[in-house]
């Protein structure tokens, strides 16, 4: 009769912790006489620029002390810090996606950036959503968007089908919660002087603008109290204090 034999399981415990095999090794101690393998010169060598403490390697970029090649070029323009790159979009190619099913619009809900990327009618928002006017002799169906931008013939031919253009202002976190469907948080306002002039303005289709608050179906009182607020430089007015001027005889 043959026995079985079964290991013991040993219960785990603070006693009986060890860290694993290969994972700990001794500290490379350098400097401590020749017996070791790294005294005197500390595995440096002689002398040198590699042998100097706290520099051993020079910065990226150093040709020995001439003239550098990031130097030797010409620099010409700039980057623009306020730049912003949006996703341009096509009155074509939206009523082809229309005709496909794949893109559907009312007024109560329009097309946003989250419906684009997700229909696959673009592949990247970018900074937001440019809706131009090219293809606009194919555009038969009444579309209801809300891009960041538009141009003036994309509003022109979007409104003579019936639909409605209103550009709303996304900042990266704004578009982020719009793309993810998020509704908890407060979406941004503009803060750039350029962005409260442009959404403001009703040539536009600004949704801060006083036409624009009037005839989107879902305003909220939020976006009526920002665009009392941010035109009211508009009529205010301001009186300017005497200089007077002190003359000693």
């Amino acid at each position: 009769m043959s026995s079985v034999v079964r290991a013991s399981a040993t219960r785990v415990s603070l006693s009986n912790l060890t860290p694993a095999f290969g994972s700990l090794h001794n500290q490379k101690r350098v400097g401590r006489g020749q017996g070791s393998g790294y005294g005197g010169t500390s595995g440096r060598g002689h002398k040198g620029q590699k042998a100097r403490s706290g520099n051993g390697k020079p910065k990226a970029g150093f040709e020995g002390g001439q003239t550098p090649i990031t130097k030797r070029f010409p620099k010409k323009g700039f980057v623009n810090p306020n730049r912003k790159i949006y996703a341009a979009v096509n009155l074509d190619r939206i009523q082809h996606w229309i005709d496909q099913g794949r893109l559907h619009s009312s007024p109560e809900k329009p097309i946003t950036a989250k419906e684009l990327l997700l229909s696959g009618c673009v592949h990247n928002v970018h900074d937001g959503i440019k809706l131009l006017g090219d293809g606009a002799d194919f555009l038969k169906s009444p579309v209801h968007i809300t891009p960041s931008r538009a141009s003036k013939s994309a509003i022109k031919a979007v409104e003579a089908m019936g639909g409605s253009v209103f550009c709303q202002y996304y900042n990266s976190l704004a578009l982020r919660d719009c793309v993810k469907g998020r509704t908890d948080h407060i979406s941004a306002s503009p803060t750039r002087r350029n962005d409260i002039l442009w959404y403001t303005e009703w040539r536009n289709r600004g949704y801060l603008s006083p036409e624009a608050v009037e005839k989107i179906p879902l305003v909220s009182e939020r976006w009526r109290e920002l665009s009392k607020q941010l035109l009211a430089f508009k009529t205010q007015s301001f009186t300017k204090k005497p200089i007077v001027v002190h003359t000693t005889e």
